[in-house]
């Protein structure tokens, strides 16, 4: 159960826009305040999102060994529409920049001028609900694991899902200096392959999820 729910998380935890916040809040004049209320925002989140699914699936008691047939419906319903978004952003294709129109979203307005009091906001807003996430979560709560284990297994996807927040604060605080130029590197190459990430991630989440509901479905696979 960890080992899958971790690996959704993981995949969650790719986001271009993420690295590229932190780069810019370690820039700032208050690094590390503008960090940790950052990462602030993101927690609280994340936290919100996984109570209100974990709350709605053990009300929905499908981790019981009866609602076999709906926690793999449901698993399944989840890999299908991951595919769907994946095979959508795939033909799309990335955006091309639109020179007149860089800087007018509210994200841009709130990185134009770095401030702590924004950072929570922010952190809010990049970690709002996705897909990955609401999968990994569902992973844990429809498993038959004891509630202090599934809250354990929560917290551990909240944990992999925010890595590109707390990981650089951390070099951060070991390496100021290297670790913005990396970041600053790694946001050009993130730039770039950005839409490729998403793909992706939308498309190995939806085919491990997919499999996993068709085979549990088909009464293949327990638990």
């Amino acid at each position: 159960m960890l080992a899958q729910a971790a690996g959704l998380a993981f995949l969650a935890a790719l986001s271009p826009t993420a690295i590229l916040v932190s780069a810019v809040f370690l820039s700032s004049a208050t690094p590390h305040r503008s960090a940790l209320l950052y990462l602030a925002g993101a927690l609280v989140m994340t936290a919100i999102v996984s109570l209100v699914v974990f709350v709605a699936l053990q009300s929905g008691h499908l981790y019981k060994p009866h609602e076999h047939t709906p926690r793999y419906g449901l698993r399944l319903g989840l890999g299908v529409l991951m595919l769907l978004a994946g095979g959508y952003f795939l033909r799309r294709g990335p955006k091309p920049p639109k020179p007149d129109k860089q800087g007018k979203g509210l994200l841009n307005r709130l990185l134009a001028r770095p401030r702590p009091w924004a950072a929570f906001l922010i952190g809010l807003f990049v970690y709002g609900p996705s897909l990955t996430f609401i999968a990994a979560v569902q992973v844990v709560a429809t498993s038959k694991e004891s509630v202090p284990d599934s809250v354990l297994g929560v917290a551990i996807v909240i944990v992999i899902t925010v890595l590109l927040v707390w990981l650089p604060l951390t070099f951060f605080l070991v390496a100021p200096e290297q670790t913005t130029r990396l970041l600053h590197g790694l946001n050009g190459w993130l730039r770039s392959h950005g839409h490729l990430l998403l793909v992706g991630g939308l498309l190995v989440a939806g085919v491990v999820l997919t499999i996993n509901g068709i085979l549990g479905v088909a009464g293949v696979i327990g638990g």
